[in-house]
């Protein structure tokens, strides 16, 4: 009897999820934000970039340095190179991918998807110019917002910042290996060879960032007033956590095991995932090594990561016996006032991920104050992306581009100013401000798929350019999405496998499931 009332419990919410999936087009808001990575690309543009209103710049980057550190991204508005975010960005889009591959496939987009990865992936491989060194930034946030300018008119110094044994930043570098472990997942199907590299790289840089134990801000100040960073203990676990998973090296499991208790893995319970918490990323990854029956001799320092797994998942679906994370009015998880929404994001990813690990094991989300069904994690998920996507107070998509209503005074260098192609006129660092910042109207350049700031804690939101904390995009913030839009497709059994091109903007990448033709 108990086993058929969860049947059919399963069922219902099962048909209520894929009920509620008609409503937005996932498939669409796949495509968009996979447009706003090549918004953001710094370097040479390729042939098929298909944002047509950026050009080539920071084509000098490193020069001074004697170092080729050409490419990679700017991490939001504005024209620095940072490297922790950037990491951060690169590795959710490869665990979207290693989980949702298949749903990305059906729409045409895993080469879209591979070649964002592969932009900051060929950087980090540039930036990792010795075993022991590691280009963490190009540009200064200062001067850098000193002025409003297109990127291809960038006036301002591209000084380049190193991490090296007397100047360590084991953060950056841990998640720099991370990303490259991540990486070499995703790219394992289809270029091999790129997979070995990607994986030298990161046991390379996980060893630098062990050994050489700091803070990355220490060795680039500059970089704290933008992304400052409350520990490297977390990447740690985070690094060795993804490298188990990419070589099932079990010195790796040991790693995460000898060091839970020293590194926080299972003392800190945490309901924030983010570009500078790893935890909870940590503890549902190894849950999935529990519950995949492979723990072994840990296994009773596994069950101690998941249970602060649980308590992570439990707080955000609010059965955490009373310690929750927040939630808005509208039901959007409200966790900082600044560029809030980058961290529903990442935990509505998380979420679903877990969520399916749950529904692999056949098992259950235990929660002090009920027994969760895994299908009652993923709709939690869903409302997140449905909020981001429109079902919310203000009928507003938070994604730049989707649906009819969004936010057009995006705080966005080069979205606010009108393209190269368009005005030839070299745009001044002040000139900018006068001309195009301080404009009531809107965006000249439409910065597709962009993840802004959103709404505050009682939904409020104002489309201002000059609102930084609400309408800056941020590549953290779109990150998570890629993967997360992806599998909610997959839940709609109407659709239709196929691409789904920009109309201005016609999808180029062409892809196939056994290898990936272009890369740049």
């Amino acid at each position: 009897m108990m086993n058929s009332r969860r049947i059919f419990t399963t069922l219902i919410l099962v048909l209520t999820i894929i009920d509620a999936s008609l409503g937005f087009d996932y498939k669409e808001a796949v495509d968009k934000s996979l447009l706003f990575f090549e918004a953001q690309r710094s370097g040479k543009l390729p042939w098929n970039q298909r944002v047509k209103w950026r050009g080539d710049s920071g084509l000098y980057d490193g020069y001074q340095q004697k170092v080729n550190l050409v490419g990679g991204y700017y991490d939001a508005g504005d024209h620095v190179k940072f490297g922790l975010p950037m990491a951060y960005s690169v590795t959710m889009l490869s665990w979207g991918a290693i989980e949702y591959g298949r749903s990305m496939m059906d729409v045409n987009q895993m080469g879209h998807v591979l070649n964002a990865i592969k932009w900051g992936t060929d950087y980090f491989i540039k930036a990792h110019s010795q075993p022991n060194v590691l280009w963490g930034q190009v540009g200064d946030g200062d001067s850098d917002h000193y002025c409003w300018e297109r990127a291809e008119d960038m006036s301002t110094p591209r000084t380049a910042y190193k991490l090296d044994p007397e100047h360590p930043g084991s953060d950056l570098a841990g998640e720099t290996a991370a990303a490259m472990a991540a990486a070499a997942i995703a790219f394992r199907p289809y270029n091999s060879s790129y997979s070995d590299l990607l994986l030298v790289h990161a046991k390379q840089l996980f060893w630098f960032a062990d050994r050489f134990r700091g803070l990355f801000t220490n060795s680039i100040p500059s970089a704290k007033e933008f992304y400052t960073s409350s520990g490297y203990s977390d990447e740690l676990l985070w690094a060795a956590t993804w490298l188990h998973r990419a070589t099932k090296d079990a010195s790796y499991l040991k790693y995460v095991v000898d060091n839970a208790a020293s590194m926080g893995g299972t003392g800190w319970a945490v309901k924030e995932f983010s570009w500078d918490n790893k935890y909870a990323g940590v503890q549902i990854l190894l849950s999935k090594v529990l519950m995949d029956g492979d723990g072994g001799s840990y296994t009773a320092t596994l069950k101690q990561y998941q249970a602060k797994a649980n308590y992570f998942a439990c707080a955000c679906h609010q059965k955490n016996e009373g310690y929750n994370a927040l939630l808005t009015p509208g039901g959007l998880l409200y966790l900082h006032e600044w560029n809030n929404m980058q961290y529903a994001a990442s935990a509505a990813f998380l979420l679903a991920v877990y969520s399916d690990y749950l529904s692999a094991a056949k098992s259950v989300l235990k929660c002090p104050d009920a027994n969760v069904q895994p299908q009652e994690l993923l709709l939690f998920a869903k409302s997140q992306a449905d909020y981001i996507l429109g079902k919310n107070p203000k009928s507003m998509s938070y994604i730049v581009g989707y649906g009819q209503t969004y936010p057009i005074h995006v705080h966005h260098r080069g979205a606010s100013i009108a393209s190269i192609f368009v005005l030839h006129l070299v745009v001044g660092c002040v000139q900018g401000f006068d001309a195009w910042y301080r404009r009531p109207q809107a965006n000249p350049n439409i910065i597709h798929g962009g993840l802004v700031g959103g709404p505050d804690k009682n939904d409020k939101f104002d489309d201002d350019r000059s609102n930084y904390e609400q309408t800056e995009p941020t590549m953290s913030g779109t990150a998570p999405l890629v993967g997360l839009f992806s599998k909610l497709h997959s839940m709609n059994p109407n659709h239709a496998a196929g691409p789904t091109p920009t109309k201005a903007q016609p999808n180029t990448c062409k892809f196939r499931q056994t290898k990936v033709l272009y890369f740049y």
